[in-house]
């Protein structure tokens, strides 16, 4: 059932998605009176599709393949390598009759989409939930840091007070774009110590691998007691109660809720002695520890209290902008990384797979519009890559044009068409290769 889940969720937020983005194109084309012969939500390869009316000269349809979808602009060489209708001469509704300019709209109006569909649900998600986030100088006993931060120079009770130089005003911005992909450095303060620790270019790698909760966790370092004990687990038969206190595992001084979690992993599968407060009484226990390292508690914690900021209709505008664009920008500085060699392209290339695992196996329309809205940006930004078959390639060849005063030629551009189909049908079976491999390697 939850396979069935993410992939709804992802068929769901992708059609949404590819439709508005070939909507843009399918409206700039008809504002400057250029006939639109198909609009397809996926591909009807050898002219097969799943569905398909016709209204006012425009056949609509779902195809069979799911690799996207596509507007068929008379006149022009795009996905469906139809040449056929080049032969004769230009016809006044047709792409190629259309001044450059007219024609470099068209082929950006699903970007410009996008881009604008993705302002558009962050500003919506602004106004309605404003923002919420923790206020660093709330934090009380410093980070967990994980694997990855521990290997660069991180300790558990750190407190990160500054990025650059720059204060920290919200705890969460130790895990963002500010930290992750640009040259950084934190300011640390360990207890009355301030010390430097340099965030390598290369960490999205280990990123990749490990999980965002191996650099930093995103909950700050906190004290505990047990919260509850679940029915019949190893912990209400060690005689652990709902209100203890665990001071101690195997002698070794308990305080935090992370010393807790690290002790238990050191005996999966074996038995540990507990020492618990109990109001004012000192009980020394036994109990089993499982395989993932725990023995059946939930915790209550003393986590700071968050804030949470309102910013009204139009002041939610500018805030759920600046979301979006940065996640532009973000992506941008992903794939340059990748091009520097940086990053390595099996740790951020993802498939359809990876992005159905990000909308997980239930449904959270806060999860799910958030997504929703990022991909929009990620694919207003793939989507502008020069690669011949993207708008992007039709872009440059478009500009290239407009400087020369000629177009490029019709057997130029088919080739252009195929050469760009075979390197994008090559990078989705990386991805997919990539991401069956990741999901097999977790279990």
């Amino acid at each position: 059932m939850s396979v069935l889940i993410m992939a709804g969720q992802l068929i769901l937020g992708l059609s949404i998605l590819v439709i508005l983005h070939e909507f843009g194109h399918f409206l700039a084309a008809r504002a400057f009176g250029i006939k639109v012969e198909k609009f397809y939500l996926f591909f009807d390869a050898w002219n097969f599709s799943l569905f398909k009316f016709n209204y006012k000269g425009v056949e609509y349809g779902i195809g069979w393949l799911p690799l996207g979808g596509y507007v068929k602009i008379a006149g022009m060489i795009d996905e469906s390598m139809d040449t056929d209708q080049l032969a004769g001469p230009p016809q006044p509704w047709e792409f190629r009759s259309k001044p450059a300019w007219q024609r470099l709209i068209v082929m950006l109006g699903g970007i410009i989409v996008n881009i604008i569909v993705g302002i558009f649900i962050f500003w919506v998600l602004t106004i309605r939930y404003g923002e919420t986030y923790i206020p660093n100088e709330n934090i009380k006993y410093g980070i967990v840091p994980g694997t990855i931060g521990q290997h660069i120079g991180l300790k558990a009770g750190d407190k990160i007070i500054g990025v650059n130089g720059k204060p920290i005003v919200r705890f969460e911005d130790l895990i963002s774009s500010k930290v992750l992909l640009d040259k950084t450095v934190l300011n640390v303060q360990r207890g009355n110590q301030t010390l430097d620790v340099k965030v390598p270019p290369t960490i999205l790698n280990d990123l990749s691998d490990y999980g965002i909760e191996e650099f930093i966790g995103r909950l700050p370092r906190t004290t505990f007691m047990v919260g509850a004990v679940m029915p019949k687990s190893n912990a209400a038969k060690a005689g652990i109660q709902k209100g203890d206190s665990i001071l101690t595992v195997n002698s070794t001084p308990i305080r935090f809720y992370d010393e807790l979690q690290t002790e238990l992993k050191k005996f999966k599968n074996k038995s540990v002695g507990i020492t618990v407060k109990r109001n004012s009484t000192i009980l020394p226990l036994v109990a089993d520890v499982n395989k993932d390292g725990m023995f059946g508690i939930s915790v209550k914690t003393d986590l700071p209290k968050d804030t949470t900021v309102k910013y009204g209709f139009f002041g939610s505008l500018p805030v759920g902008a600046t979301k979006a664009w940065g996640m532009f920008i973000d992506n941008a500085k992903g794939i340059s990384k990748i091009f520097t060699g940086q990053v390595k392209a099996r740790k951020a290339i993802s498939s359809p797979i990876g992005i159905a695992v990000m909308f997980g196996s239930h449904v959270d329309w806060i999860r799910f519009w958030s997504l929703v809205g990022f991909l929009s940006m990620v694919l207003a930004l793939t989507n502008l890559l020069p690669i011949p078959g993207l708008d992007g390639g039709h872009t440059v060849f478009l500009v290239i044009e407009m400087i020369k005063g000629k177009p490029l030629s019709d057997k130029f551009l088919e080739r252009a068409q195929i050469v760009g189909f075979v390197l994008l049908i090559s990078l989705m079976v990386f991805a997919f290769g990539n991401d069956i491999v990741k999901q097999i390697s977790k279990h």
